[in-house]
C-alpha cells in the first residue's frame, strides 16, 4: 500500500511568500554590508580602474574598447565626463542637457598619439578635482549631497550622481578588461549595494519611459552580497519620480536575479536572456521591465 499524500493547504504558497517578505524587508540587503558614502564609492571605483590601467601593457591601450574608441580614447572620454561634472558642480547650465557621448568626444579624440601615461595622469587628476569639489561641499553633509544637480540630461541629487559615476567607472573598467583579455571585475559589496539601490530606484521611471504597460507592481530580489529586495510600482498616469515605492498589495510580477548580473543588464552589457532571472507572475510585463532596465545605460 502507498500512503496517501497529505493535503497541502491551498493558501500555503501565499503564506510562505508573506513570511519570507516579512523576514527580509524590502531594500535591506542580507547579509548586511558596511555602509559607505557615495563619495567613497566613487573613490573606490576610481582606484579600481586606476589599478587596472596602471597594469596594462602598452599595446592594450590601442585595442578597440567601445563605439569607435580604443582603450586610450575611452579613458579620454572619462576625463571629459569629469570635466563636465566639474562644470555641473560649478553651476554651468550648458552641461545639463549636453549629450553624454557628444560632450566628451573632444576629450576622447585628443588622446590620439599621446603617451598612455599622459592620458592616465590627466584622467586621475580630473578624478581628484571631482573628489576635492565634493569634499568642499562636505560629502558627509546631507544638505550638500542632497543638492539637485543636472548633467547630461539627468537631474538628480549629488549623492545619486556620485553613485552613477561609480557605476560608469566600473562598467568601463570591465570594457577595458575585456579589450585586454582580462577577467571581469566585481564591485565590493558596499559599492555594489549603492549601485543596486540606485538602479532599483530608477527602474520604475525607466519602465514608464519604455512604455511598459501599467500600472504595475514588481517584487525585485537581487541576490548576493550587495543585493537586496525592493517592492516597486510604475504607472504611466503618475509621475515616475514618485512612483518607485509600491503601495500595499501583491506584486503582479516577481524577478529574482544576481545583483552583479543585474547591474551589467542596467549598463547594457548583458541581455535579459544572459541574466537568466527567475520570474513569477506576468512574464510579458517582466520582459518589458528587464528590457527597460538596459535603457538606463549611459555609454
Amino acid at each position: 500500500m502507498t500512503a496517501a499524500r497529505p493535503a497541502v493547504p491551498p493558501d500555503l504558497r501565499a503564506r510562505v511568500l508573506d513570511a519570507s517578505r516579512r523576514a527580509r524587508a524590502a531594500g535591506e540587503p542580507i547579509p548586511e554590508v558596511p555602509a559607505i558614502s557615495p563619495a567613497e564609492a566613487f573613490s573606490r571605483a576610481a582606484d579600481a580602474l586606476y589599478r587596472t590601467l596602471s597594469a596594462l601593457e602598452s599595446a592594450a591601450w590601442s585595442r578597440p574598447a567601445i563605439r569607435d574608441l580604443d582603450v586610450q580614447g575611452l579613458v579620454g572620454h572619462l576625463t571629459g565626463v569629469e570635466d563636465d561634472v566639474r562644470r555641473c558642480l560649478a553651476g554651468d547650465p550648458a552641461v545639463s542637457l549636453a549629450g553624454h557621448v557628444e560632450s566628451t568626444q573632444a576629450a576622447a579624440a585628443r588622446q590620439a598619439g599621446r603617451d598612455p601615461a599622459q592620458t592616465l595622469a590627466e584622467w586621475r587628476e580630473a578624478v581628484s578635482r571631482t573628489l576635492a569639489l565634493v569634499a568642499a561641499r562636505g560629502h558627509d553633509s546631507h544638505d550638500g549631497l542632497d543638492t539637485c544637480v543636472a548633467l547630461h540630461g539627468m537631474q538628480l541629487p549629488l549623492r545619486a550622481l556620485l553613485v552613477v559615476r561609480a557605476f560608469e567607472l566600473w562598467v568601463h573598467e570591465n570594457d577595458i578588461r575585456l579589450a585586454a583579455g582580462q577577467p571581469l571585475a566585481v564591485p565590493g559589496p558596499s559599492v555594489l549595494s549603492l549601485m543596486t539601490r540606485l538602479a532599483a530606484t530608477l527602474l520604475p521611471g525607466a519602465a514608464v519611459r519604455a512604455g511598459v504597460p501599467g500600472p504595475g507592481r514588481l517584487h525585485l530580489v537581487l541576490t548576493g552580497p550587495g543585493g537586496g529586495t525592493w517592492d516597486l510600482e510604475w504607472d504611466p498616469e503618475r509621475d515616475p519620480e514618485t512612483a518607485s515605492a509600491a503601495r500595499s498589495g501583491p506584486a503582479g510580477v516577481s524577478i529574482v536575479a544576481d545583483a552583479v548580473g543585474f547591474c551589467r543588464l542596467v549598463s547594457d552589457r548583458m541581455t535579459p536572456a544572459e541574466l537568466a532571472p527567475y520570474i513569477t507572475g506576468d512574464r510579458d510585463q517582466a520582459a518589458g521591465v528587464l528590457t527597460a532596465a538596459a535603457t538606463l545605460a549611459l555609454d
